[in-house]
């Protein structure tokens, strides 16, 4: 597993503190955040891969430097958003799959056999040509997701995945998280997603306020919410 270090993180928005004084050290294979909406949940998880920088402080993965080696952590760590309309950019399944290897080394035969095996792997192979937009909810996650481990990140970061969900497709995201052999850590409000993995922070007012075993952690955060 990646070790995913922050130390003394404050980030702020102007004079308003997202985050304060976090200081983690990250190296489970199945961590995940939660808090109320605005806690500083969200921020704390794209801080991971860069896409937010620390105001003060630092953020590593494996000792590279999110900001300053940027480019090289997001190499090792992918990001899945809410919404997949954000990350689904071209007309068909496959060639969504095939643009995240628009940099890659592999000849063409390899790109092709390696956009074959991921879709399978996804439940998307019978949808190769078929246009993105046509998809299912569930189905538009599943290549979002596709798409980002085609590249063979080490961690996955996943920021409330299932949000626009119904239960059947958020149980089959479940399913399908279960079954990567990636680090990952997913920030959630569905805490039935959570039951099973290694560690869960509890981010309240840009502070971690719990750190524990699923149990002790989510117990917390529903005292915290009331």
């Amino acid at each position: 597993m990646s070790e995913i270090r922050f130390q003394q993180v404050r980030h702020a928005y102007g004079e308003r503190a997202v985050l304060d004084d976090v200081n983690l050290i990250l190296t489970e294979q199945r961590i995940g955040i939660v808090g109320a909406n605005g806690s500083g949940k969200s921020t704390l998880a794209r801080m991971i891969n860069g896409l937010v920088v620390p105001t003060s402080g630092s953020v590593t993965v494996d000792g590279l430097d999110t900001d300053r080696k940027g480019r090289e952590v997001r190499k090792r760590v992918g990001f899945v958003f809410t919404d997949p309309e954000h990350q689904i950019v071209m007309p068909t399944v496959a060639e969504d799959v095939a643009f995240s290897l628009r940099r890659s080394p592999l000849g063409k035969t390899e790109r092709a056999e390696r956009v074959r095996q991921v879709l399978d792997d996804f439940g998307l192979a019978a949808h190769h040509d078929h246009p993105s937009h046509l998809l299912s909810g569930g189905q538009k996650q599943l290549l979002a997701l596709a798409a980002i481990m085609v590249t063979d990140p080490q961690v996955l970061v996943a920021d409330e995945p299932t949000t626009l969900l119904d239960l059947r497709n958020t149980k089959l995201i479940a399913r399908t998280f279960a079954s990567l052999e990636q680090q990952l850590v997913v920030v959630t409000h569905h805490l039935d997603l959570l039951g099973d993995f290694d560690r869960v922070l509890v981010v309240d007012s840009g502070r971690i306020v719990a750190d524990d075993a699923p149990g002790p952690a989510i117990a917390c955060y529903r005292d915290l919410i009331g």
